[in-house]
């Protein structure tokens, strides 16, 4: 799975799932261009990693989307694969509780952020052969998530918005997919578990063991696996694959 020569950008990828997989990327030989909107982070990946490109960037805001393709394109001289990985947590509680402020600055960065990245990147897409579009979803975009009704809705959407594209851009030889990740070890999850523990009114650790236990293999999985199907995704290995929704949970069939 080499991607010599490939022009690649992540949106989120100074941390987490976003920086294993902009690293992963850019040892199997492609030019990586990453942006987020944190920039401690950016400055570690700058410290860390030299030769991957970055700049500082809000999914949520239309102009900064505008300029980060503008500086993509004339650093990279195009793109072949945009990586749509930003997005957050939102909030854990009853939907009762959740304010219309939550709810809608959730889908505006899930899933209109990846929308307004799709749309200005598509004009560079269009003169590569053999581009892609990799979304990030979830296990909660093909299951019901009680407490993160915002979240699991704007990873629904993002399916429905991959499979969309993928007949939309298909003939044109653009190729979309979805990737869902089920519970990611890190700080993120970390949060989650320590939210969804203090809605419960329940230990920590036992949340934490409640999260394991989703999947068939009792395990949560970790940044890398997501990048190594990412790879596999932005390869030519997968040159017929499109429209798809690919799950990386160890088999998760219920969320917590």
């Amino acid at each position: 799975m080499k991607l010599n020569g490939k022009k690649v950008l992540v949106t989120a990828g100074a941390n987490g799932i976003g920086l294993a997989i902009a690293t992963t990327f850019k040892q199997r030989g492609a030019n990586v261009y990453v942006t987020d909107i944190d920039p401690e982070a950016l400055s570690r990946l700058q410290q860390n990693h030299p030769d991957i490109y970055s700049s500082q960037s809000d999914i949520s805001k239309e102009e900064d989307i505008r300029n980060m393709m503008a500086a993509a394109e004339k650093t990279l001289g195009g793109l072949d694969i945009l990586v749509n990985n930003a997005g957050i947590a939102g909030p854990t509680k009853p939907v009762e509780q959740i304010t219309r402020e939550e709810w809608d600055n959730t889908l505006n960065i899930n899933l209109t952020g990846q929308f307004l990245c799709i749309k200005y990147a598509l004009p560079l897409l269009r003169k590569e052969k053999n581009a892609a579009i990799i979304n990030l979803s979830s296990a909660a975009g093909r299951l019901g998530f009680a407490g993160r009704s915002p979240y699991s809705a704007s990873k629904w959407a993002v399916i429905g918005l991959t499979r969309s594209l993928a007949i939309e851009l298909g003939p044109e030889n653009i190729r979309v997919n979805a990737i869902c990740p089920g519970a990611v070890d890190g700080p993120r999850i970390q949060h989650v578990i320590s939210e969804k523990a203090r809605m419960l009114n329940k230990p920590h650790e036992e949340i934490e063991n409640l999260y394991k236990g989703q999947s068939s293999m009792h395990c949560m999985v970790t940044a890398q696996d997501i990048a190594h199907q990412a790879l596999f995704l932005a390869s030519d290995l997968s040159m017929h694959i499109s429209g798809q929704a690919l799950a990386v949970d160890g088999h998760t069939e219920k969320l917590f």
